[in-house]
This record gives C-alpha cells, structure tokens and sequence, in this order.
C-alpha cells in the first residue's frame, strides 16, 4: 500500500502549539499514514514516544513571543516570516508530504500554496471569522491596564480593537505579497485561520452561535499531558480534603505562581501544582505539593477545581473532568477562551495584572462550596466524551489526499 506522507508542523511559541498537533498524529493509522513531525529541538523532548520521522524546524524564542503579546505588538515580523517561509519551503523539499498540518505556524499560509500542497490549520474557534464573542475584553498590555482603570481600558481597547488587528495583519500580508499572494484583508481571525481546511481544537455547545462554512469544523479538545513520571508524592496526596490543581502552562504569569500558593495556604484543600517547567519555589505551603511538571489530565480528574492561566490547554482538561476552573487570564486568546467557559457556567476569570491572592482564595472557597459550576462543568464533560472529532479528522484528512 502506498501511504500518503502527512506532515505536521508546530510553531513552538507554547506547549500547546506542539502538543495538539502530536495529539491529532495519534489518530492517523501507519498501516495508512507515513507521518512525520517537524518542531523547534527545544519541544523534541515531547517527542518521546512519537514513532515517526522527526524534522527540527526553528521558532521564535518563547520569551520575545509572550514579550510581544505583552506589548501589544505583531507576534512576527517580517523578516521572520520571510525566513519562516523559506525553512518551510526547505522542509518540504526534505519531507515531500502530501499534507500539511499545522498549529499556528502562520507562514504555512503562505509556504503551503506555493509548495501547492493541501493545508490544514489547527486553531480554536474563538479565533474563528465566523463567530464572535459577545464582547471583547480588554487583555493585559502594559501600556494601557497598566497605568489606567481597566473600565476606561476596555473602551478604548474595544475601540481601538479594528486598527490594532489590522496593525497585526500587517507582516503577514506583507510577506504574502512579496512572494506574490494576495492579502488577507485586515481581520486578524481570517490570517489566524487562513487554510484549505480549519480544525477547531473545540466543541460546538461553547460556540452556539457560530456558523462554520464546510472547510471549517471542530475535531474536539486536543488533551494531553507530558511524558513524565509522576513524583513521589503523587500517590500519598491527602484525600480528606478538596484538591485543587494549579499550573499557569508556560504562557502564564510565572510569577504569580508563589502568589497563588500562599492564596491557597489558608484553605482547607490540598493542592497539587505544575510549574510548566520553571523552577519549583523554595517556599511551599504545608498543603501544596509541587513538581515541574504533572500529568494535567490525570490532575484535573482528581481535583474539585483547577486553577489555570485560562488556555484552552488545562481549561480542556478541567472540563473533560467535569471540574470547574478559575482562568487568571493575561492574554487576548486566554480572555476569549475562558469567555466561552464563564458563558457555559463552569469557571470564572481573575485578571492576571489584577490578582490578589485573597480574591482567589474568595472565589475559589466559592466555587468549591457551591454546586452550580461543577454542574455545568459536568455537563460539558459529557458532551466532550461523546464527541469523536478524531474519526472526523481521519476522514478530513483522507478527503484532502483526493485533492493531491
């Protein structure tokens, strides 16, 4: 049988960008598939029990890119789009794929046509040109929360809002043009989403009023957690007492985390918490229990609330647990996904350039003692467990080879 070669592709900004793409690589068959996953070499190590070819493609440092959103500017410029697409076209030339799939690597929208190779684009639908949110809300920028109410912020963002996605839309169009591709318009969520097929790493009941067009579809929550051993303390975890799972991914503010500890050190609960990498603080409460890293499905699951900096990553998890989850959101992604979330009744959001421990220590006591967003949170997590967006992938996939 001659499998078709599929590619996969992750901009390694996050965790996440790398890690819903190898999900997905899960569900291709390699009796039918020749798969192969081409990433920075700092996200290799996810790497570990992927059994296909490995390609090493580089991305933007993590820092500069969390630096920009920060700072209210374009994720890449020009110039860095340019070489992107210059890598990409290279990788192709190495891979030879018939399909390309890829998690917010946006100069595939570019490589990928010129290459003439189907593409398709992992995303989420709050990114979508064909939903949108009932209001924007105003993310951490230092030049505006920073030094004004957020009342004020949020207008002027809401305001502002057109010109500054217009203003991100720049080196993409720019760089589309130099290699002679039409622009994308002015619309940030069209360039995010700009693909021959577009996945939704969602479910439809958190979007009721989006309308996707036929090439636009929802493959589900993409769970997954690291391959790491669990530490010693995993299984000597109190359990006379609620658990409440913490970890700010490493798109969150790290320096929240002893923050949020001590906000916790009050209750009684135990916690379990993730660092995402970052070194573990010599101050720990006597009711936490610390480690880098932490199986984040398997630690929703055993927590009554999962406190995380509002990504749809660890979000997904605490749903498909059905267990609530507080978001101390900083960025505009962060904003939109745990909108859809508190829309749903199963979290709340703590401004992450707001935070004050004793608000989270509020709230979570809340959120714990009464029922109403577990409820929901149950709910959603009978809707994901029913939901096979991976069958529907294959199928997509196998429908783009017709196109090759």
């Amino acid at each position: 049988m001659n499998r078709k070669k599929i590619l996969f592709v992750a901009e390694a900004a996050t965790l996440a960008h790398t890690a819903r793409p190898l999900v997905l690589s899960a569900a291709l068959d390699a009796r039918e598939f020749d798969v192969s996953f081409a990433c920075d070499l700092r996200c290799q190590w996810l790497l570990r029990d992927f059994a296909g070819h490995y390609f090493p493609l580089a991305s933007r440092d993590g820092d500069k890119f969390l630096s920009a959103l920060a700072r209210g500017k374009p994720l890449y410029d020009d110039a860095t789009l340019s070489c992107y697409v210059r890598d990409d076209l290279k990788l192709f030339d190495e891979a030879r794929p018939d399909v390309v799939i890829g998690d917010f690597r946006f100069s595939l929208s570019i490589s990928a046509r010129l290459a003439g190779i189907p593409y398709m684009a992992i995303s989420n639908c709050y990114w979508s040109p064909y939903w949108r949110p009932p209001r924007y809300i105003v993310p951490h920028l230092r030049f505006l929360t920073d030094v004004i109410p957020i009342p004020i912020a949020d207008a002027l963002f809401n305001l502002a809002r057109p010109i500054a996605f217009a203003h991100h839309c720049g080196p993409l169009n720019r760089v589309r043009r130099s290699f002679g591709l039409p622009s994308l318009g002015n619309d940030l969520r069209r360039a995010y989403t700009d693909a021959d097929q577009v996945l939704y790493a969602d479910v439809p009941e958190l979007f009721p009023d989006a309308e996707l067009p036929a090439q636009h579809q929802f493959v589900g929550p993409l769970l997954w957690s690291p391959p790491i051993s669990v530490p010693d303390w995993w299984d000597a975890i109190p359990s006379d007492r609620p658990i409440v799972y913490v970890t700010l991914g490493n798109s969150g503010q790290a320096k929240l985390f002893p923050e949020i500890l001590r906000g916790l050190a009050a209750l009684d609960v135990t916690v379990i918490a993730a660092t995402a990498g970052a070194d573990v603080p010599d101050a720990i409460p006597t009711n936490a229990y610390v480690a880098k890293y932490l199986p984040g499905e398997a630690g929703a699951r055993r927590a009554r609330l999962v406190i995380c900096n509002g990504g749809s990553p660890t979000s997904h998890q605490a749903l498909a647990a059905g267990v609530p989850v507080i978001g101390i959101a900083s960025n505009l992604d962060q904003f939109l996904n745990m909108g859809t979330i508190v829309s749903a009744g199963a979290g709340e959001i703590i401004r992450a350039d707001r935070f004050s421990s004793a608000a989270l220590a509020a709230l979570a006591t809340k959120m714990i003692a009464e029922t109403g967003h577990g409820t929901a949170a149950k709910q959603i997590a009978n809707v994901i467990a029913h939901y096979d967006g991976q069958s529907r992938f294959v199928a997509t996939v196998r429908d783009m080879q017709k196109i090759t």
